[in-house]
């Protein structure tokens, strides 16, 4: 029996990121996926699409956390996107729905009461995860994901180019 519990014990935490992924890989890419048909961009074209550099750090700083960090750090690498887009989200709600219906599906499903839910059992996951794990290293985590956060949101702000496919040509040649 104290096997059974150990076991169930290490699997709750990689059962609750599982539920995580599935999450984001259902409904949010999804949604993604749905604007990208609206503005006429193909499928075929979209998975073509190459990252910015600024998403391609944050990708790869989140990927490293999972490989390499503690159930805890990942929770707290993981929980700034969440938070902050809910928390953008529901503060763009409060002035009201826009016209523009892609802004709209967007302040919708982040504000809505499902992603809030789902944003609460993220934050609840990870504080239990700071009762066991190094709080300096989740806490340098979250800091680290909130800055890579703030500078996603600048690049599109920025309108940052994609990087280049390797041997691809730069413009300037």
């Amino acid at each position: 029996m104290a096997f059974t519990d150990e076991l169930r014990q290490a699997a709750d935490p990689i059962w609750s990121v599982a539920q995580l992924a599935g999450a984001v890989l259902g409904s949010e890419l999804e949604l993604h996926r749905s604007y990208a048909a609206e503005w006429g961009i193909a499928t075929a074209e979209l998975e073509a699409e190459q990252p910015t550099a600024t998403t391609r750090a944050y990708g790869d700083f989140l990927l490293r956390v999972a490989a390499l960090g503690d159930y805890g750090e990942l929770a707290a690498a993981l929980l700034p996107c969440m938070w902050g887009y809910h928390e953008l989200a529901a503060l763009l709600a409060e002035r009201g729905r826009p016209t523009n219906q892609l802004y709209a599906r967007w302040i919708d499903e982040y504000a809505s009461a499902e992603f809030g839910e789902l944003t609460a059992w993220c934050r609840t996951l990870t504080d239990g995860a700071a009762e066991t794990s190094d709080r300096g290293r989740m806490t340098d985590a979250f800091l680290t994901s909130s800055g890579y956060e703030l500078a996603f949101w600048d690049a599109s702000w920025r309108e940052e180019p994609p990087l280049r496919e390797r041997g691809t040509p730069s413009p300037s040649t």
